[in-house]
């Protein structure tokens, strides 16, 4: 009895230190994971911030400081001799879901930071939107679609800036300006400036990719014609001896830097 006894709690000190050692397993797979979410939206946070500041070399694209509120990333809109226009405060999300309460977090974002817009770039949009859209005062779009927006946002915070230095402190002119930059008139002229870049875009890799193909097909097709005039050149020699002329270029070999033109000497 008393060797059973000692069994039945081997057996339980056995199993409460898998248990321990399962739950220290399990918060290990957590904080793991969260710190694997973390990094892989500080690398999006930090790709977003890169991209606007290559796009926009006139601009101040500045990092909001980790633990204060107010967005991702703040883009202060700068005309070519380093006047502040406005600024446009950007979030970047990466989730598996679209969340609502993102936008009156960012909206509370943005009259904190005093910008003129704000703008979420998510992976998941809302299931009404493709591209872009304008949603309860906030802009919302893929990461395809933030330079092309920007863009344009810029072009209106500029347009707002060059009303009001006009009006000379009043805002009988910045006003409908600003009215126009927030109406449905300005989405659709807006979304036909996006969709246009966009495919351009698009186009242009297309046509880059495609003369790459082509460069690369001509230049076999030189290797190719190269290494017949060498052969035959040599074939020759063999039969005549030196009492062929030389031909210095046929004895050097087709590189990347050969210009086009050693072939046909």
């Amino acid at each position: 009895m008393e060797a059973d006894e000692q069994y039945r709690l081997n057996v339980a000190e056995k199993e409460k230190l898998i248990q321990q050692m399962q739950t220290k397993i399990d918060d290990l797979k957590r904080k793991s994971d969260q710190g694997s979410q973390q990094i892989q939206g500080e690398v999006l946070e930090l790709d977003l911030e890169k991209c606007l500041a290559e796009a926009f070399t006139d601009d101040m694209v500045e990092p909001v400081a980790k633990g204060v509120n107010g967005g991702d990333a703040l883009q202060r809109v700068c005309t070519s001799v380093g006047r502040i226009c406005g600024s446009i405060l950007w979030e970047s999300k990466r989730t598996k879901s679209w969340s609502k309460a993102w936008l009156p977090k960012l909206r509370d974002d943005q009259r904190r930071a005093g910008a003129e817009c704000a703008v979420i770039v998510s992976e998941t949009l809302p299931e009404d939107v493709r591209t872009f859209a304008h949603i309860d005062g906030i802009w919302v779009c893929s990461r395809q679609y933030a330079v092309p927006l920007a863009m344009a946002l810029r072009a209106g915070i500029m347009e707002v800036a060059k009303a009001r230095h006009a009006a000379e402190g009043r805002h009988e002119k910045a006003d409908p300006v600003y009215n126009y930059l927030c109406s449905a008139d300005f989405t659709h002229h807006l979304s036909g400036i996006v969709e246009a870049f966009s495919e351009m875009t698009g186009d242009l890799g297309s046509e880059e990719r495609s003369a790459k193909t082509r460069f690369r097909k001509r230049r076999k097709q030189l290797e190719r014609a190269f290494t017949g005039t060498t052969g035959l050149y040599g074939d020759l020699q063999g039969l005549i001896g030196n009492a062929m002329q030389e031909v210095h270029l046929l004895d050097t070999e087709v590189t990347d830097d050969t210009p086009p033109n050693n072939l046909s000497a």
